[in-house]
């Protein structure tokens, strides 16, 4: 089989975890993503099969749109909504200060992913490797 899956990822699921469940479905290991969603995302993600993975490359550099629901206020562990609370302030809400915020993240931007994302660091998981080194801090 040869073409492009669209599928809903729900929550809970990694990007990979829904390259596996195609290639078993499929029976078949030609078979990619175009563009890691952290298991917290939700939302459409294409799937690549047989020839078709020779185009995950062009598709990854195209247009993509995001609807975000954010809780402003607090910092956590892992820097996003599933870890623990750390911190929590009270909001102001200054409607100019919202709109000047919003308007930076407008167009082609440098992104600094979060240290528990699933970007690759030296070959490793960069989450993985922020498990390994705070194991070993509470060893000591």
């Amino acid at each position: 089989m040869d073409g492009i899956l669209n599928i809903r990822k729900e929550k809970g699921f990694t990007s990979h975890d829904v390259v596996a469940i195609v290639r078993k479905i499929l029976q078949t290991k030609k078979v990619g993503h175009t563009g890691t969603l952290d298991p917290d995302a939700e939302g459409v993600l294409p799937i690549c099969v047989g020839k078709a993975t020779k185009l995950s490359d062009i598709i990854m550099q195209g247009k993509k749109q995001y609807l975000a629901v954010v809780r402003l206020g607090i910092a956590t562990t892992t820097e996003d909504a599933s870890g623990d609370v750390l911190e929590e302030k009270e909001v102001v809400f200054d409607e100019n200060n919202i709109e000047n915020t919003v308007k930076q993240f407008v167009g082609e931007i440098k992104q600094i992913p979060p240290m528990y994302s699933a970007i690759k660091v030296n070959g490793k998981m960069n989450w993985q490797e922020k498990e390994k080194k705070l194991n070993e801090k509470q060893e000591l």
